[in-house]
């Protein structure tokens, strides 16, 4: 009886010696309740045959140009890394997990893309065209070469501009013993404004003034990839499908309108760290 009392008490000083350890252990365990994350990436596009509406009413134009071919401009075409980094074509990602436990966060997406109107391409315009009906194609080139009709270009070259306010759900799914890689799926779906910077000229019109402007809105989704390496830095991969309606676009003495989608394939290096009050 004695040398159980003994081993009780042995036990109990063991117990309470050591308690502060295990304590500490598990609230360095523990994780935070929300979670901070900032990226910044590039992103290639293709995008869908469009139809681009011109309206001059002062000129006696009310003219679409039908099925037009538009491209992106990656910016580093030749080699990488030759340029200020807010050139090409760049993106960033800002987030907030509000809830880290079920994988809950709301994010500020944006994509500095570019699209520009495929030059040397015969476009089909149907309308009206100084006053009188107008239907059929015209060769539409950025310089007077011979056979073009004048000189005629349409960019958003300075981005097309897709701003998203997103909503978005993670699954882990992989990571190893010490947490120090972390494989997570992400799907990401947001509406919010396009801010198209507006540069264009038809035909034998003086060119518009080059701006930035509200114009008009735009729905994303995404799913991703994202690989994190020592709990704070990541990086993720993305396919994105956009759809943008543009309008109002300020042209010379008139505006346009246009409406197309795109396809994104998005590489992106972020920093995440946890915030907030630990999990019980």
């Amino acid at each position: 009886m004695k040398g159980l009392k003994r081993n009780v008490g042995v036990m109990a000083i063991f117990v309470i010696a050591f308690a502060p350890l295990f304590t500490s252990a598990q609230q360095k365990e523990k994780k935070r309740k929300h979670e901070f994350y900032f990226s910044w990436g590039y992103n290639k596009e293709w995008y869908t045959h469009s139809n681009l509406h011109i309206s001059q009413p002062a000129l006696g134009n009310d003219f679409t140009f039908e099925n037009i071919k538009g491209y992106d401009h990656p910016g580093w075409d030749g080699q990488l890394f030759t340029k200020a980094i807010s050139i090409p074509q760049y993106n960033y990602r800002i987030g907030y997990f509000i809830n880290e436990k079920k994988g809950l966060a709301i994010e500020v997406n944006f994509d500095h893309t570019k699209f520009l109107f495929a030059d040397n391409q015969i476009s089909h315009v149907k309308g009206t065209v100084n006053g009188k009906p107008f239907d059929g194609n015209v060769l539409f080139k950025e310089n007077d070469a011979p056979g073009a009709d004048s000189s005629s270009y349409y960019f958003l070259n300075n981005g097309a501009n897709f701003l998203l306010f997103n909503i978005v759900k993670r699954w882990h799914f992989f990571s190893n013993k010490k947490e120090t890689i972390k494989i997570d799926a992400l799907a990401k779906v947001g509406i919010g404004p396009v801010i198209p910077h507006v540069e264009n000229k038809f035909f034998n019109q003086p060119p518009n003034d080059e701006h930035f402007q509200l114009g008009g809105w735009n729905v994303g989704v995404e799913g991703a990839i994202r690989a994190t390496f020592f709990n704070y830095v990541y990086l993720e991969y993305t396919n994105k499908l956009d759809y943008a309606r543009y309008s109002g676009l300020r042209i010379y003495d008139g505006t346009a309108k246009q409406a197309f989608g795109t396809y994104e394939m998005i590489l992106n290096l972020g920093i995440t760290f946890p915030v907030g009050k630990k999990m019980q």
